[in-house]
């Protein structure tokens, strides 16, 4: 995971982690500021962090919308800090 360079992979990834150890509040997973949920067959994840959105689709697509690019900046370090390569 490259400080931007994130794929499909990593923020699956980053969607397990959060399921794992994060904390089930009202239908999403809450762990370091991001939350995580997903529709009812799975097929569609969210990855969310303040103004910032990750929806994960079927195949390995995925979109990323935010209103703020310093929020962008935020979550990619976030994410980045998290050491996932390699476990």
């Amino acid at each position: 995971m490259g400080d931007n360079t994130l794929k499909a992979r990593d923020f699956l990834l980053v969607f397990n982690r959060i399921l794992t150890e994060g904390v089930k509040v009202e239908g999403e997973y809450k762990f370091l500021g991001i939350r995580a949920w997903h529709d009812f067959e799975g097929y569609t994840c969210w990855l969310a962090y303040k103004d910032l959105t990750v929806t994960l689709l079927f195949h390995g697509k995925f979109s990323i919308d935010y209103e703020q690019k310093d929020t962008l900046h935020e979550f990619y370090k976030k994410v980045n800090s998290l050491n996932l390569i390699g476990r």
